[in-house]
């Protein structure tokens, strides 16, 4: 049997698109003479379009586009995830399905079972659970559909499993001979080689070959990396769809050789390809060509024009540089230089005089680190705030894109200003601890320097007041992202924290402050975040802002505040 992956991006919503885009897929299919071809989950629809899953319109016109696909089946038979009407009068009114159509005939549906409602993902919110399965004969062969997580509950290979039946196991018991996975599988740290186990392992132990076809493309904040792949009965690899792009190829099942292509490592360069991916989809999907960002001198915005001018292209770049009075000479010479070195257009609005017209109409104070009052952190922001004014009113005037520039490390701990440098359209780095911020500019530079080394090798600075520098109001981030890791990524609990050697007294100072009711607060306000990690700021973390919980040990509970300390920037 020929089988085609068909991995396309797909937008949420845009019906037509997604299925001109599938019936391109199908067209190179017969090209190859493919026997069969597999789409993602909800290809038809978009995966992420949420609550529009619950509008009568959509329920009632979700089986609508399969028309065209099923009139250009001939010859072949084709898997499109899609979702469907459920007609009984209880339940969710939609299954999330697996179309299955062979020469222009719908043969039926394979619905999903696991529904997870984990991190990003709210499945049972808007579907159905299938009450059963079974398999579809394709000539002499039969085939097994699960649809995504139905896929991911293999207990001889996950340590711990969040649903007791396995309903790929059942396909398998069922008599099986090729099983077919449709996958919208969201990009975290480490997954596609997760993946590629999971797949490898499940083919050898059953015998059977496998196809995984997973969405690729950035929908919002969640990224889809692709990645699919096609394993024959021994477990070896026969297809290796790169990540990050649309794939459409073709492989015999029985072919036995192993596709030279491999997934990349678990390292900075997957993270800095999936950003791109994110930020480009982002501004096209929205009907962006150009984007802008506030260039500071520092290395978070520095990393964020790099990435920016890879996604849509340098001259699509607008940075804005704005020097106040405490921003230093090579702040403003680095932010030049970065932009020459990457060809973007770097304009220059300088901030002063509106500062000083303003502080001295409000009656504030000049900006003092030895007194850090409320009344001299309403300074420091009144200057992050006329930034943001100023890049909206360019955001608006110029409809580009306004990109977010604060990473992971800062926005946990509310180390950022609601309403300047939170301002924009979305959040780059936001699930990017400042560790990896470091660790992507270097990246950049590994042939040359592209990023100015005076940059990187700078004291962090938000340039609000005189000498200051972020560790006077942060821990030092290599050991304060260690902690944020193990916390957000892993979800441990402050005394498994503890237990890998941090300082009890760090790691419940940190802790609070993350879980600070106005911290939250900030974090409710921020755009739309680029997801690279489990378990992120934004969709997939929720947190009451009104609460009293507190991260100590329960002998300490009522000796401590009720409120953890303020932020330094508010």
């Amino acid at each position: 049997m020929r089988v085609t992956i068909g991995q396309i991006n797909t937008t949420n919503g845009d019906f037509e698109g997604n299925v001109a885009r599938i019936l391109s897929a199908i067209d190179k299919a017969k090209r190859d003479a493919s026997d069969l071809i597999v789409f993602p989950e909800v290809t038809i629809q978009g995966y992420t379009s949420f609550d529009w899953f619950l509008d009568p319109d959509v329920v009632r016109s979700s089986l609508d586009p399969l028309e065209k696909i099923i009139q250009a089946t001939e010859g072949l038979t084709a898997i499109v995830g899609t979702v469907r009407p459920n007609y009984q009068e209880t339940g969710r009114k939609l299954y999330n399905s697996a179309a299955v159509i062979r020469d222009r005939k719908l043969l039926g549906f394979a619905d999903k079972t696991l529904l997870p409602e984990y991190d990003v993902f709210d499945d049972p919110r808007y579907f159905e659970p299938a009450p059963e399965r079974h398999l579809f004969d394709l000539d002499q062969t039969k085939l097994g559909i699960a649809v995504c997580e139905d896929f991911w509950n293999d207990k001889t290979f996950w340590k711990q499993r969040l649903y007791p039946n396995d309903p790929a196991q059942e396909l398998i018991e069922l008599g099986a001979r090729l099983l077919v996975s449709i996958n919208a599988s969201p990009f975290n740290k480490g997954k596609m080689g997760v993946r590629c186990e999971m797949v490898s392992h499940r083919a050898r132990m059953s015998n059977l070959p496998i196809v995984f076809v997973n969405l690729v493309g950035g929908n919002d904040g969640v990224i889809f990396d692709g990645a699919s792949i096609i394993s024959d009965a021994t477990g070896k690899i026969i297809l290796q769809a790169p990540p990050f792009e649309e794939f459409i190829e073709t492989v015999d099942l029985d072919c036995g050789i192993p596709d030279s292509r491999c997934l990349p490592g678990d390292d900075i360069e997957t993270i800095r390809s999936a950003l791109v991916l994110g930020i480009r989809d982002y501004a096209q999907k929205n009907n962006f060509n150009k984007v802008l960002l506030g260039l500071s001198g520092g290395i978070d915005s520095a990393l964020v024009t790099a990435l920016a001018a890879e996604a849509v292209g340098a001259d699509n770049v607008l940075a804005v540089t704005m020097p106040s009075p405490y921003s230093s000479r090579g702040s403003v010479d680095d932010s030049i230089e970065l932009s020459r070195r990457l060809g973007v257009e770097c304009r220059t609005k300088p901030i002063s005089d509106a500062f000083h017209v303003l502080r001295n109409e409000l009656e504030l104070p000049e900006p003092s680190i030895e007194n850090k009052g409320a009344m001299e952190r309403a300074v420091e922001n009144l200057q992050s705030r006329l930034r943001g004014n100023i890049l909206m009113t360019i955001s608006n005037a110029e409809n580009r894109l306004l990109l977010s520039t604060g990473n992971k490390s800062e926005l946990a701990l509310g180390y950022c200003t609601l309403y300047g440098d939170t301002n924009g359209g979305l959040a780059v780095i936001g699930d990017v601890l400042k560790t990896e911020v470091y660790e992507l500019a270097r990246n950049y530079n590994r042939e040359r320097e592209i990023i100015p080394n005076s940059i990187i090798n700078k004291p962090p600075s938000a340039e609000l007041a005189p000498g200051q520098f972020d560790e006077q109001s942060l821990p030092r981030y290599e050991k304060l992202d260690p902690i944020l890791k193990l916390y957000f990524e892993q979800k441990q609990s402050p005394e498994a924290i503890i237990a890998t050697g941090h300082d009890a007294d760090l790691v419940y100072e940190i802790l609070n402050r993350v879980e600070s009711p106005a911290n939250e607060f900030k974090r409710r306000q921020l755009p739309p975040t680029l997801i690279i990690s489990r378990n992120a700021i934004g969709i997939g973390r929720r947190r009451p802002i009104a609460h009293r919980y507190r991260r100590v040990p329960a002998t300490q509970a009522k000796s401590k505040s009720s409120s953890p300390s303020a932020s330094e920037r508010g």
